[in-house]
């Protein structure tokens, strides 16, 4: 029998790389054409049921068996590969509502066995025919509480789910599927139940069985109803190894093509699509006709974006002929290359880069055991309140939330859910990933069952042996997680450099022999407090980064982590020094490799202003250059009562007396808005508004991308610096003149393109075209294509603006482009801004896309004059701009 799970497992992966797989069409609303009625659901056996059951198409499959088969059939004979058996809710807790849960196992069988019969009866050598067990996603929510004053609540738990698919999911291995499809996915939480599940019979009966997985947006901005996004959803679920991942319902077509243009782009392995037939009307007919569709699969497929296409509700064998028709001879999506990528989620993605040589910041503040604040708030139960420390933390720069509940009589197990659970509907915090902290393992499994995206665990450890850390690992690994790994075996913690890399290279072959990812593998290398008075401890700094960077030379694709605070725990009371001793500690350890760090976010001090000797002082102990560094740091911190870094309070505003340029850098900086309306408006003596941006804030701007490239900042601070550039700028918008429409030069619309935050240089661009007479009309952040063209469609723009900073932004600038070409728009010219794009970029990728002037543009002072350019057809300068790019692509070529 397992021979030949694997030869239907591997023809089917033979099919995909050969051609564009059919699924068939809807179930439910076909079903209705036949206009069955009480009494066909009830059939003989549940004649005197004491529960209406007309809906429960499940039922059909033993009560009207003859009504499956026929239109099993009909998508079959339309052109159909795939069928899916009528199994959506033939599930315990589905079933559960019209009390036949008694019935869950016949309804698979019989479903399995009838999609059999005549899957096998239209197959042949030529266009074989296969069944997917459809999974259905439950009534039910793991991750949203239906008690809106009791936010922490759920009326199912992920072991119920997991309970109840794992009954499906036998049943469905032991007769006979081709491939599981979890399917119409609106939480990412059940859908993890059932992936637990399926790999949880995979492994016990020894089969191959193919996954398909296919989550359900429900509205266009591409979130699911628990409200993750494509990508956070893709990174949550990657781990069972699936062999597509899709989208299905809710939408027609038309929406749904930019949503899968992104997963094709997201996605290592192969992509579905089986899109609603449109929305309904009033009187629920579905209007997208089968033309209408399969033009639409064709325009995804002719761009090889899928590899699996269908329909779902009101789709009709009509459409899946259709379909099949137009894609007959398209070649289908070409699996790429397995992308090397660290990449984390809640309801977003967090994706690190590590030749980007940045620092993850985990906060630290949500933990019993490091602040008494936190603890306390947990002890009364005021949950509430406990979840703005995570706010705040994340305000202050914090990538990713550490929770650690393990402290006296809190019952750690219990709080660890309840606060996990009152997180998940928090946008705010859920939007990081979360770091489930504890020392039980069991507290550690009952978190990672609260959190739909990808989670870190911390920590395990060999500790207890190989067996048990194998054991850990395969759980966490199962439920969709990274891992923090201890440099601790069964002789203890690892204290030197050598017992470190030693104590790595065994955890990491363990780990692999399991098939863990290196990008999943987070090596805690132990720091621990330095200046003890112990000479022993004085190597405890420089042996973790040695060891950092021993370990990132052989496995350049782990990642290493440690807990900052401890370091400097002789130091208690002395903040300033402790928050100098991190700073100088992870300018080194960063270099050496370090990649995260559980710290307090808000407390990390910039490298450079450390002042002297402070600075060498903490160098000497952090890289242990005499026995005596330690003593000399206590002495030089008592002698100037750096006992806190804000006590003296004349220093503290010393910088006050500096020039205006100078004080806004500072507060840029600093990250410090105290003084700055004042300053502005002192500014705005000596400049013009626009000047003042150009000048004095976008110098700082500059220092700080020198300081970020060079270590001496993190992240964080960066993130605290555009805050308060983002303030500055909306203070000066009050002081920009007014111009009236009369003057206006032309319309341009701006936009940080889908999937991409971040606004300043977007919002100073604003400032800059709007004081120089131009009309914005800006959309703000995460815009969708759509909404862009149909605004220039509307306001009939000259010109539209896009801006982005982070990678993915040039993949939706690059669709922007493709789709005012295709929709025939004839503005005369597209601008591209942001740190994510060059010239380089847009001349190789986005110019080509679009027939008329496509500019990148590195500074928002430049835009005015190349926008006034554009709209007044300067052919000199069009010529220009073109004969630019050309040679850049040439050079491109010639160095490629």
């Amino acid at each position: 029998m397992q021979q030949i799970y694997d030869i239907i497992s591997c023809m089917f992966k033979k099919l995909l790389d050969e051609k564009i797989l059919i699924l068939d069409g809807a179930m439910g609303s076909n079903l209705q054409k036949y206009k069955l009625t009480e009494d066909d659901f009830r059939g003989e056996i549940l004649k005197n049921h004491s529960i209406d059951l007309k809906g429960n198409n499940d039922l059909l499959s033993i009560t009207r068996p003859d009504v499956i088969k026929d239109l099993h059939g009909r998508f079959l004979q339309a052109g159909a590969d795939i069928i899916e058996t009528n199994t959506f809710s033939a599930n315990r807790i589905s079933q559960k509502e019209y009390q036949l849960t008694h019935l869950v196992k016949e309804l698979n069988i019989a479903s399995i066995k009838i999609a059999r019969e005549v899957a096998d009866s239209y197959s042949t050598p030529d266009k074989p025919r296969f069944i997917a067990g459809s999974i259905g996603p439950t009534g039910k929510t793991a991750s949203i509480s239906p008690d809106v004053e009791k936010p922490y609540y759920r009326d199912i738990t992920f072991d119920e789910l997991y309970e109840s698919y794992y009954e499906q999911a036998s049943i469905m291995a032991e007769y006979g599927v081709d491939v599981f499809l979890v399917e119409t996915i609106f939480d990412t939480l059940n859908a993890k139940a059932a992936l637990y599940a399926i790999r949880q019979v995979l492994k016990e009966t020894k089969k191959d069985i193919p996954i398909m997985i296919s989550v359900t947006l429900t509205d266009k901005s591409g979130r699911t109803l628990s409200g993750q996004v494509l990508e956070g959803f893709y990174y949550s679920i990657e781990h069972a190894n699936p062999i597509s991942v899709g989208i299905n319902c809710a939408m027609g077509i038309d929406d749904m093509k930019p949503h899968i243009r992104e997963l094709s782009d997201i996605a290592d392995c192969y992509i579905s699509l089986y899109a609603n037939a449109g929305l309904p009307d009033a009187f629920g007919n579905y209007l997208d006709t089968p033309e209408k569709m399969a033009k639409g699969y064709l325009d995804l497929a002719a761009g090889g974006y899928i590899n699996i296409a269908g329909g779902c509700c009101g789709t009709t064998p009509e459409h899946i002929k259709a379909i099949a028709d137009n894609l007959k001879g398209i070649k289908p999506r070409k699996l790429p290359e397995k992308k090397s990528i660290c990449a984390f989620s809640g309801l977003e993605p967090f994706i690190y880069k590590q030749e980007n040589n940045n620092f993850i910041m985990v906060g630290e503040r949500t933990n019993v055991t490091g602040s008494a604040k936190f603890a306390k708030l947990i002890e009364e139960k005021k949950l509430d309140v406990a979840i703005e420390i995570a706010k705040t933390q994340i305000e202050n720069g914090a990538n990713i939330i550490d929770v650690n509940m393990d402290k006296g009589l809190i019952d750690s197990k219990k709080m660890m859910t309840d606060f996990l659970n009152y997180i998940a509907v928090e946008p705010d915090v859920a939007k990081v990933p979360i770091m489930v902290d504890s020392s039980k393992f069991e507290v550690i499994e009952s978190g990672l069952k609260c959190i739909q995206g990808k989670a870190i665990v911390n920590s395990i450890s060999l500790k207890e042996g190989e067996e048990k850390f194998i054991e850990h690992a395969q759980i966490i690994h199962n439920l969709g997680a990274s891992m923090v790994i201890m440099a601790f075996d069964e002789k203890g913690q690892a204290s030197t450099t050598r017992r470190r890399v030693e104590i790595v290279e065994r955890s990491y072959k363990l780990l692999k022999s399991i098939g863990i990812k290196d990008e999943d593998m987070i090596f805690d290398l132990n720091i621990f407090p330095v200046a003890t008075g112990m000479k022993e401890h004085n190597i405890n700094a420089i042996s973790f980064i040695e060891a950092t960077r021993l370990i990132k030379q052989k496995y350049p694709n782990v990642l290493i982590s440690g807990g900052v605070s401890n370091l400097s725990f002789s130091f208690r009371g002395l903040n300033r020094v402790r928050q100098a001793l991190h700073s100088v500690f992870l300018y080194h350890a960063i270099n050496a490799g370090m990649n995260m760090g559980i710290v307090n976010a808000g407390m990390i001090e910039i490298y450079d202003d450390i002042p002297e000797p402070l600075k060498t002082l903490c160098e000497n102990v952090i890289l242990n250059k005499s026995d005596s560094a330690g003593e000399e740091l206590l002495e030089y911190a008592q002698n100037n009562h750096l006992e806190t870094k804000n006590q003296n309070q004349e220093n503290k505003n010393e910088w006050r007396n500096n020039s205006v340029e100078e004080r806004l850098q500072y507060a840029l900086i600093k990250g410090n808005i105290e003084f700055l309306e004042d300053d502005i408006k002192e500014g705005l003596n000596k400049y013009t508004p626009v000047e003042l941006i150009e000048k004095p804030l976008m110098d700082g701007m500059d220092k700080i991308g020198v300081l970020l490239g060079e270590g001496k900042m993190f992240l964080p601070q960066v993130v605290k610096s555009a805050r308060v550039m983002k303030n500055a700028v909306d203070i000066i918008k009050n002081y920009m003149p007014k111009n009236s429409k009369q003057n206006h030069i032309g319309k341009i619309v701006l936009a940080t393109v889908k999937g991409d935050v971040h606004d300043i240089g977007k919002n100073i661009l604003s400032l800059i075209l709007t004081c120089n007479n131009f009309e914005v009309i800006d959309l703000g952040v995460m815009v969708n294509c759509k909404d862009i063209l149909e605004t220039a469609k509307k306001c009939n723009a000259d010109i539209i603006g896009l801006s982005g900073l982070i990678t993915p932004s040039l993949d939706e600038m690059i669709n922007v482009a493709e789709q005012m070409e295709a929709q025939g728009l004839d503005l005369p010219g597209l601008i591209i801004g942001g740190a994510t794009t060059s010239k380089l970029h847009t001349a190789l990728k986005i110019a080509p896309k679009y027939h008329g002037i496509v500019v990148h543009t590195s500074g928002a002072s430049e835009v005015a004059p190349i926008a006034q350019k554009i709209i007044n057809n300067d052919k000199d300068f069009i010529k220009q701009i073109k004969e630019e790019q050309k040679k850049l692509v040439e050079e491109y070529s010639c160095k490629k």
